[in-house]
């Protein structure tokens, strides 16, 4: 099966910058999209940010200008970039890949962006 590893999360200040991982690994069959999700307490989980495979991506509007999302197809990895964090951005991240087969889901990494 699929695992996806995620790591990069922590705790740091507004303003302040962290970069995401996400590893795919096992019985993989053509990814396609990648992309990060994020879900904040007593909300649902939410769109951050898509990347296909030629490289086009899609944000959420809320972190359009800061986050930078990237991959590496050789790798099986996927990047996010999250500069100027805001309190708000505190949420468990979590890494998606999609494939012909079906969609796979990282078990998460908390990030915390203190005020």
């Amino acid at each position: 099966q699929v695992q996806l590893v995620e790591s990069g999360g922590g705790l740091v200040q507004a303003g302040g910058s962290l970069r995401l991982s996400c590893v795919a690994s096992g019985k993989i069959f053509s990814i396609n999209a990648m992309g990060w999700y994020r879900q904040a307490p007593g909300k649902q989980r939410e769109l951050v940010a898509t990347i296909t495979r030629d490289g086009s991506t899609n944000y959420a509007d809320s972190v359009k200008g800061r986050f930078t999302i990237s991959r590496d197809n050789a790798k099986n990895t996927v990047y996010l970039q999250m500069n100027s964090l805001k309190p708000e951005d505190t949420a468990v991240y979590y890494c998606k890949i999609n494939t012909i087969v079906e969609p796979y889901w990282g078990q998460g990494t908390q990030v915390t962006v203190s005020s």
